[in-house]
């Protein structure tokens, strides 16, 4: 039997499973990573590239809606003020969604992902790693997203 993030049944241990496939899959990508100790912050790992530094909410789905898969905002948007980015996996497809946190603010539902479609409403940030190096998205990426992001990190209290 072969044993995916979709066959851990607890919420907590499969967040916690996420971040490590995230931290790995980042450190694959040039990444420097640095895990916060205990979870009273916003955001679950650390990024850092070129001297700046990024603060990354990662969350996980398996939840199919129809051909696509959903992530549920449950209505607790991010800030900037909280979070630089939100790192999305869809489990059963290995496949990672890299927002910057003013797109996925916006949202306060459901955001639907559809990796499977050749243009979606959030394909532009399918695998969207350059963004977290603070390189200029490629050109099918809104303009929105042409800032660079990075930043140095202030001690929460």
């Amino acid at each position: 039997m072969k044993i995916t993030g979709a066959s851990i049944k607890q919420p907590k241990q499969r967040g916690e499973w996420a971040e490590l496939r995230f931290m790995a899959r980042a450190s694959e990508h040039g990444l420097s990573i640095s895990k916060p100790w205990g979870d009273s912050c916003r955001y679950d790992v650390i990024v850092g590239h070129a001297g700046k530094f990024l603060r990354v909410q990662v969350k996980s789905t398996v939840c199919r809606k129809r051909n696509s898969y959903a992530y549920h905002v449950n209505g607790r948007a991010y800030t900037r003020e909280q979070i630089d980015f939100l790192a999305v996996y869809i489990i059963p497809k290995n496949i990672w969604y890299i927002f910057p946190v003013e797109v996925i603010s916006k949202c306060t539902r459901n955001v639907i992902l559809s990796p499977h479609m050749k243009v979606s409403k959030h394909g532009a940030y399918i695998e969207a790693w350059h963004l977290l190096r603070g390189e200029e998205p490629a050109a099918r990426t809104p303009s929105s997203v042409g800032t660079k992001f990075g930043r140095t990190l202030k001690a929460e209290v």
